[in-house]
């Protein structure tokens, strides 16, 4: 488990950073009781916005896994490893299957979103913001041919909703392992990210340089990316290879001093943030 707290001026909280891994087998508390443990994060890659937690109900379900918002957690304890939700048991089993086996589709999470009375994350212009804004329901039965959403600019022109899975929609277990190039070549390779507790922005990627740094992590500010092709497992960012050399070390195993962000986006000169960029 990792985490760090943000101190503003006069030592005044200001937020804590989270790395993906404090997530994992983190449990899922219903109103009424435990709805399973978290296995893995959607995030929307054009935004660095964690979008779902993909909850593993273990036995209680048979092993289904079902797909909760952020949006939804009243309540998180990461010591205790516990994130509650403003849901009920029986809400969670009476919602729609998903086989994280394949792409999350946009028609799913439409079900998914009106099954709940959840607001369309996607719909404009909150989404560029990466924040969920009320919209105007579907009126088409969703058995019927899915078509375009709230929000998305093909709906004026009555365009079918894809069924395929979410070009942005990403899992962080999938996404680890990609590797990293700086402008003047390759670096290492993503071993995680580190999101704001609170908001669910993912602000950094930890970056494993052992193939060129024997030994050293780096966390490298996600508005560096440049471009990401995640059919070529590569991510790029604009800096370059001595930048990222002389970053400030992420190890997981010491005590993190609360001036930690600060050093990071000092020396990067940006902050970690949610910007959206090209992608592949």
């Amino acid at each position: 488990m990792w985490y760090c707290l943000g101190v503003a001026p006069g030592n005044v909280p200001r937020f804590m950073i989270i790395n993906g891994k404090t997530t994992e087998h983190c449990e899922i508390r219903a109103r009424d009781g435990s709805v399973g443990k978290v296995r893995d994060l959607y995030f929307d890659d054009q935004h660095w916005q964690v979008r779902y937690l993909v909850v593993d109900t273990g036995t209680w379900l048979a092993g289904r896994t079902v797909l909760i918002p952020p949006h939804v957690i009243t309540s998180r304890d990461w010591h205790q490893s516990s994130l509650g939700v403003n849901l009920t048991k029986e809400q969670v089993r009476n919602s729609p299957d998903v086989d994280t086996q394949r792409p999350v589709s946009r028609q799913y999470e439409a079900s998914l979103h009106e099954y709940y009375g959840w607001p369309y994350y996607w719909a404009a212009p909150a989404a560029a913001a990466g924040i969920a804004e009320p919209t105007v329901p579907m009126v088409t039965p969703l058995s019927a041919a899915p078509r375009a959403l709230p929000g998305d600019p093909r709906a004026t022109a009555g365009e079918p909703m894809r069924s395929e899975g979410d070009p942005h929609l990403r899992s962080l277990h999938a996404v680890k392992g990609s590797h990293l190039a700086a402008t003047d070549g390759s670096v290492g390779h993503v071993e995680d990210f580190l999101f704001e507790d609170g908001a669910w922005t993912l602000r950094y990627m930890i970056v494993d340089t052992r193939n060129w740094l024997p030994g050293k992590t780096v966390a490298v500010p996600v508005s560096a990316v440049s471009d990401i092709d995640w059919l070529e497992s590569k991510v790029r960012v604009d800096l370059t290879r001595e930048a990222i050399k002389n970053g400030p070390e992420f190890n997981e195993a010491r005590p993190v001093p609360s001036d930690y962000t600060d050093r990071l986006n000092a020396h990067f000169g940006r902050r970690g943030g949610s910007t959206a960029r090209r992608q592949s």
